[in-house]
């Protein structure tokens, strides 16, 4: 069964109607190939027929992203160029410089409810069968870990010195990192990393960080 915005979308964007085929994933990764049986206003029906191959395949490479939050409609590209670019999940950080305050849980519950709407959007637009799942904001020390890479303008090593096959990658906000969140991320064991001599502005490093990372150990070759 498909909502309301799913089946007007079916209807009103495809222009399906009873009896055509159509594709459909589960945002884990399984496609379904599935026949239309109604379509209606308020509602969609699909007859599943089988399961078959995803158009396309899911990188060999796991990223996750946290990234500091930022304002206006910068973190809804991240967002959405981050599903384009295979992230398996977004992370949205409270950091010390961070561009935006959340009111109360209600905020982050709304915001973390459009960002996984945009999610949605660009998984089928991109024709991914995953749909990155989009955290609640959560303090930055909270992820802290040996097998974080925190990017950072100043200090840190190159991007050729990392290797690993799941990379949590964690990117700043516009006023980069406070002395005191770098040094809670080298006693986490965290591995500070730079990406060389331009400054970059905080949606588009997160963006940049993504494509690097799936073109060194991904399939964007």
């Amino acid at each position: 069964m498909l909502t309301a915005d799913e089946a007007r979308h079916l209807r009103e964007v495809l222009r399906l109607k009873p009896g055509d085929e159509v594709s459909v994933f589960d945002g884990a990764g399984k496609e379904f190939r599935a026949r239309v049986a109604q379509a209606r206003r308020e509602f969609a029906e699909l007859e599943l027929q089988d399961e078959i191959e995803p158009a396309r395949p899911e990188s060999p490479l796991k990223i996750t992203l946290a990234v500091a939050l930022l304002k206006g409609e910068k973190f809804d590209l991240v967002v959405q160029k981050a599903t384009e670019l295979g992230v398996v999940k977004i992370i949205p950080l409270i950091t010390r410089y961070a561009d935006i305050k959340l009111r109360d849980e209600s905020d982050a519950s709304k915001r973390v409810a459009r960002w996984q709407r945009i999610a949605l959007e660009a998984a089928k637009q991109s024709g991914r069968a995953v749909v990155p799942q989009v955290s609640l904001p959560v303090a930055v020390s909270s992820v802290l870990s040996e097998s974080c890479f925190l990017f950072s303008e100043r200090e840190g090593h190159g991007l050729t010195q990392i290797e690993a096959d799941e990379i949590t990658a964690i990117i700043g906000s516009e006023g980069g990192w406070s002395d005191e969140e770098l040094e809670q991320a080298r006693a986490a064991g965290a591995q500070i990393v730079t990406l060389g001599g331009r400054i970059l502005r905080a949606e588009t490093a997160a963006i940049t960080v993504a494509a690097l990372l799936q073109h060194r150990f991904g399939d964007l070759k």
